[in-house]
């Protein structure tokens, strides 16, 4: 992954950007900084990934006038670079595990991303195919008076059970790890959607435990309590 501070020296067209916070990415380098006097946020994709800046950007020039997603400014195809507006607000995945938020705001932004996969899957329905968002976590979500979404790269045609296990499995992963509250949020998630949309989630108890597999890959160190819950989910379901 390249260097933020590299990329700017070495590229006339950002020479003037100020770096003002950097952003987790599994794959790129991702920035909020202040170019010509605008907050923005610029996202480098390596080279092997120019195909995800494609899907990302597709999504946005689609969805952002319609979806809380952010607008996109150009695709700079030369550098690999999107520049995308800058959505002032709080991560969603902190909110959800600071101990200061209380049970009933927690049950309500679970609502509120309930809504905001409703919305996203309606409006990307092909007839009856799916486009999900894919990288469905709690860190790729901004709280402000709504809840955004942002990361699209790996947006791809799919079922809506996978966004929504996925999401299951980042609630219940993220510390505090598995803890009543953290099943119960994702109850009233999945309770949510499935009294917005026509569509069933099937089998979804299996789906969320496949998903708390995957994400070993990411979290290896919690590798042993990743499958015992699995496996547990799988057996009882969210209970």
């Amino acid at each position: 992954m390249k260097d933020i501070e590299e990329l700017i020296k070495n590229n006339k067209k950002y020479k003037n950007a100020v770096i003002q916070k950097r952003f987790i990415s599994k794959k790129n380098t991702v920035c909020y900084v202040i170019l010509n006097g605008k907050p923005r946020v610029l996202k480098w994709f390596a080279p092997g990934f120019k195909k995800n800046m494609e899907t990302e950007y597709t999504i946005l020039k689609k969805g952002a006038s319609k979806l809380n997603i952010p607008t996109p400014l150009e695709k700079d195809e030369e550098n690999n670079v999107l520049e995308m507006g800058y959505i002032i607000g709080e991560n969603l995945c902190d909110v959800i595990n600071d101990e200061k938020t209380t049970t009933n705001e927690k049950q309500r932004l679970m609502h509120l991303l309930a809504e905001w996969f409703f919305k996203f899957h309606t409006y990307f329905k092909e007839a009856e195919k799916f486009y999900i968002r894919g990288d469905s976590i709690l860190r790729n979500f901004i709280l402000t008076d709504r809840i955004w979404s942002v990361d699209f790269e790996e947006s791809r045609y799919g079922k809506p059970i996978e966004d929504i296990a996925s999401m299951c499995a980042s609630i219940l992963s993220t510390d505090p790890l598995f803890t009543d509250e953290k099943f119960q949020l994702c109850r009233i998630f999945i309770d949510s959607y499935e009294k917005s949309v026509k569509w069933n989630l099937n089998d979804i108890d299996n789906e969320i435990a496949y998903a708390l597999l995957e994400k070993i890959q990411w979290r290896p160190e919690k590798e042993e309590v990743l499958r015992e819950f699995s496996q547990k989910i799988r057996k009882k379901g969210l209970k």
